[in-house]
Parts: C-alpha cells; structure tokens; sequence
C-alpha cells in the first residue's frame, strides 16, 4: 500500500490526469462541432432531433461552396510548390558553413511567422494594390507563399543538421557538379523534411483566411473566407459540415506530417549506423 501510494507513483498519476484534463479542454470545442453537421435541423442545439446528411449534400452540391473550395486548393497546391522550392533553397544556402549573416537572414526569412497576420495582411494589400494583384488568384497564391516558405525553412534547416556534408565533397571530388550533387545526393536525403515543410505550407494557406480577406474579390474566396462569410450572414449548419470535412483533412496531414517525421529519425539513425 506504501508502494503504491509513494510520492512519484502519485505525481505520474497526478501529471496523466492534468495531461487528459488539458487535451480534453482542447479538443472539446472541436469534438463538439461534428455531430452538428449531421444535425437534421437548421439549428445547432443539443439535443439533436434527428440525423441526416442534408449539410453535406448542401455542401457539394452549392456552386458557391464548390468554388470557394476549387479556390482553396488551386492556391494551396501553386502557393505550396512554391513556397516549397524557395524554402528549400534558401535552407540549403544557409546551412552552407560560408553563409553571410546566417543569424540575421534567417530571422529575416522567418518573420512572416512572427509578425501578425493582420500586419502583413494590411502590408502585402497595400503592395499587392500597387502593382494591380488584388482580386486575383495569383496575388493570393504569392501571398500565401509569404507565409508558407518559412515552415519549410525552418524543417529543411533542422533536416540539414543532421546531413553529412562529406557526401557532397566526395560527390564534388568525383567530378560532380553541385546543382548535380545537390539534386542527387542531398535532396534524397532531406527529402522527408521537404515534405514535411510542404505539408506545413499546404495546411498554412489551405486555412488561411485574414489575408484572403484582405486580397481577395468575390470570385477568389477560399474556403476559409466562405466559412467567414457564412458566420457573418447566415448560420447554417453547412458551415458545421465544412469544418467537421476540414478536421478529418488536417487529421490525415498531420498523421502523415508525423510519419514522415518517424521516417527522418529512422534515416537519422541508419546514416549514424
């Protein structure tokens, strides 16, 4: 009995039962929306009187909904490929030992992640209006690409600590070329942060809505923005449909961004072997 009362056994129960309290703080808001959507009535209350489907078929079936989504992921692939390319790249130049200012570039390229989204928001409007890409898909795609670049940044970069660069020396002394070496040596390895750091930019811009509000007309809402406009105008269920289809999206991503993170430390350990 004083065994199973003594001091740590109680704190390891003590410190399980304030974890699940705090989880279940977190999660309740969301855990609440999902049966919502499967309300038969246009009200969200509990007790539900019934379930029906109604909101997701409203959802696919609105031209309004469909192209709020079209929207999201056209901006969310092009604002990913090129978030990704420019994060990468830039990570690769800083982890080089010759790098200038390493300390301040990366604090300059990291930033869009520090300064809130209303303030860049109200910058890249006034940027954007100067060179004619409001109202337009291509003004959201680079503003997401703002946004999204330091994610993969800063995965590339913890990626990068681990690589041996002795790879691309000895890629170098065999003659060859760095874009060479880079593209079949480095990025192989690197490759599960890469994706990592796309994911991340994926989810970034496919939820994004403050900057979506401020750029985009009519005809390049996103999702985000439609659930937005949906709160301010008409409470409907769908909206609760939408977010419930969204919580089972962001799931999977984040299954996947942890698996791929699973796969970099087993490629960390087998490199270290």
């Amino acid at each position: 009995m004083t065994n199973f009362l003594s001091f740590p056994r109680l704190f390891s129960i003590l410190l399980w039962l304030v974890g699940g309290l705090v989880i279940l703080f977190l999660i309740a808001p969301i855990v609440a929306i999902v049966p919502l959507s499967f309300n038969a009535e246009p009200f969200f209350t509990y007790p539900m009187p019934g379930l029906s489907l109604r909101w997701y078929r409203e959802f696919f079936d609105s031209n309004v909904w469909q192209l709020a989504l079209k929207n999201s992921i056209i901006v969310a692939v092009f604002a990913t490929l090129l978030s990704t390319c420019l994060g990468t790249l830039a990570a690769i130049g800083l982890s080089r030992p010759s790098c200038p200012a390493r300390a301040t570039l990366t604090a300059i390229l990291i930033s869009p992640m520090i300064v809130p989204v209303i303030v860049s928001a109200v910058g890249i409007y006034y940027a954007f209006a100067a060179v004619g890409l409001l109202n337009s898909l291509t003004g959201l795609v680079l503003a997401h690409t703002a946004i999204g670049a330091p994610f993969v940044v800063i995965t590339v970069t913890a990626t990068l600590a681990s690589f041996d660069h002795n790879l691309m020396r000895a890629a170098s002394s065999l003659g060859a070329a760095p874009v060479e070496a880079t593209l079949r040596i480095m990025l192989p390895v690197i490759a599960p942060g890469v994706a990592s750091g796309a994911l991340f930019a994926f989810v970034t811009s496919f939820d994004e809505v403050v900057i979506a509000l401020f750029i985009a007309g009519s005809e390049e809402r996103t999702l985000p923005r439609q659930m937005w406009s949906g709160v301010r105008e008409t409470l409907s269920p769908t909206i609760a449909a939408v977010a419930t289809l969204l919580i089972v999206f962001s799931t999977l991503f984040l299954a996947t961004i942890q698996w791929l993170q699973r796969r970099a430390e087993r490629q960390k350990i087998a490199h270290r072997d």
